[in-house]
């Protein structure tokens, strides 16, 4: 239940409403919006206490939230979540392009990939560090000496750093060194890694996972959000189907029904979506145009070398002709 309070409710009449809510056991969370501060009551059958609030002072009126995500629904926030990182802003006018390496391999490939991204108009780095992989015997990632890395190759270029996180211990580790956790597919519903995500002061970029309902990724970033941390970015990488000559199935409805259901940002992931380089494009521009606030992009030096989805990454090359592209169709769509 949302109590919506007067334009000209006063501090005082907040905290008494807040008060009494917290007194009945409820838990609150306060979105102070440009004209008036909606409290959102949250626990069992809040409509419980609806009539002790409706005629408090300072209480306009009350309305149910229907969706059982809370925070992240836009009945809550109506207006879009829009955060700044180094220089750019995410869930806003423009659209992101979030480029790097699957996994860093070694120092030279990664400085070599971050400055070929940078120069080709990417916003941000992306690159793993840890690398949750199918096989036991695949490649793991370099662990901390990846992030030192990265770090290094946020020096050297300017460029902010995605990468992922496993496990709920090691969020200390990567928030030391990255400038947004992410979240892959296989940890949506790690709930211990969400809490610890959420009690992090770094945004988190939270992924589909493969079979997940798009209400269940809503909920998982829920988690997050209920810790307070509020700069989340929701991730759409395909889900699987019956259909195999993909890697899996985009889900480009996905993003407008994202879109429609919460102000938070959503971008594409059309590298793992679709598993094959030669499809990225194609699927990428299809998601600037179905509304996506960003695309994040695989992009190795040498795909053929690559340790880790060398089939799904574009080229330096590649990368800067998609780019070209992006901005073509977000300009028509009304974006940067």
């Amino acid at each position: 239940m949302m109590v919506v309070m007067n334009i000209d409710a006063t501090k005082e009449q907040i905290d008494a409403v807040i008060a009494r809510v917290e007194a009945n056991k409820f838990k609150v969370i306060v979105n102070p919006g440009e004209e008036r501060t909606v409290i959102a009551v949250v626990g069992p059958n809040p409509s419980a206490i609806r009539e002790q609030l409706m005629y408090m002072p300072g209480v306009d009126h009350t309305v149910p939230i229907s969706r059982p995500y809370k925070i992240a629904s836009r009945e809550f926030i109506p207006e879009n979540t829009v955060f700044p990182l180094d220089g750019f802003m995410i869930g806003g006018d423009e659209v992101v392009m979030i480029a790097g390496p699957c996994a860093v391999e070694s120092r030279s490939q990664l400085l070599e990939c971050a400055q070929a991204v940078k120069e080709a108009g990417a916003h941000a780095l992306r690159g793993g560090a840890f690398k949750p992989r199918s096989s036991p015997y695949s490649f793991q990632g370099m662990g901390e000496e990846g992030l030192e890395i990265l770090a290094e190759a946020r020096e050297v270029t300017g460029l902010p750093v995605f990468t992922e996180v496993i496990a709920p211990e090691q969020v200390p580790l990567v928030a030391k060194y990255a400038d947004v956790l992410q979240i892959g597919a296989r940890n949506m519903q790690n709930f211990a890694l969400l809490h610890a995500a959420g009690e992090c002061d770094k945004p988190v970029l939270l992924k589909r996972g493969p079979s997940a309902l798009i209400e269940e990724l809503l909920m998982a970033a829920e988690y997050i959000l209920s810790h307070g941390n509020r700069r989340v970015i929701l991730c759409e990488r395909g889900v699987r189907t019956f259909e195999t000559s993909t890697r899996n199935t985009t889900d480009i409805n996905a993003i407008p029904v994202l879109k429609n259901l919460t102000h938070l940002p959503v971008i594409l992931d059309p590298s793992h979506s679709t598993g094959h380089a030669d499809l990225v494009a194609p699927v990428a521009r299809a998601g600037i145009a179905a509304g996506a606030d960003g695309l994040i992009i695989e992009v190795h030096p040498n795909p053929r070398q690559a340790l880790s989805d060398g089939g799904q990454s574009l080229t330096p090359e590649k990368f800067a002709i998609l780019v070209r592209q992006a901005k073509g169709i977000a300009r028509e769509v009304g974006r940067k």
